[in-house]
């Protein structure tokens, strides 16, 4: 008889008995900020293979979109931005695993006539997600940018997030 977590894939990564499983991995965070540091730092952790993305010159990110693949998950950490919707038109040319923009669910998503305005089709602009991120009632950047990653790794993993198992 062995010990319990033996059998269990999980419990043995957790113990650090095997290591974790390996997949390509794309992060992706749109528009530099505080959020975006959080999550290209926790992402790297997580095993995502990180850029920022930034428009503006001015700020920490590259401004070119790199090329994307269906390992990406495309976040967007500001939808008060100008550029908002030519950066989302460009990811949407790509095979993008999953975009999603952060913002209140209250609110307008301003993406919709930002892209609708930019001709994009109804089938792309649907591809976006809003709101993202699992709701844990973040209130800080780095909560934020753990509800969100929480979000993705539930979505990559078929998982609807929560304490239901």
């Amino acid at each position: 008889m062995g010990t319990p977590h033996e059998n269990d894939p999980s419990c043995a990564v957790a113990h650090g008995d095997v290591p974790a499983p390996a997949g390509e991995r794309t992060l992706v965070a749109v528009f530099a900020g505080p959020v975006a540091e959080h999550l290209l730092r926790y992402g790297a952790d997580l095993g995502y293979r990180t850029f920022l993305v930034d428009p503006d010159k001015d700020r920490d990110g590259t401004a070119d979109l790199p090329h994307l693949d269906a390992t990406a998950d495309v976040v967007v950490t500001d939808h008060h931005r100008p550029e908002l919707g030519p950066v989302l038109r460009d990811v949407l040319t790509q095979p993008v695993r999953w975009v999603g923009v952060m913002g209140n669910p209250r609110h307008p998503a301003p993406h919709i006539p930002a892209l609708t305005e930019l001709g994009v089709p109804a089938e792309d602009i649907a591809r976006v997600h809003r709101p993202i991120g699992l709701n844990i009632g973040s209130r800080s950047p780095a909560e934020i940018a753990i509800a969100t990653l929480a979000g993705l790794i539930a979505d990559r993993n078929d998982r609807p997030g929560g304490f239901e198992f």
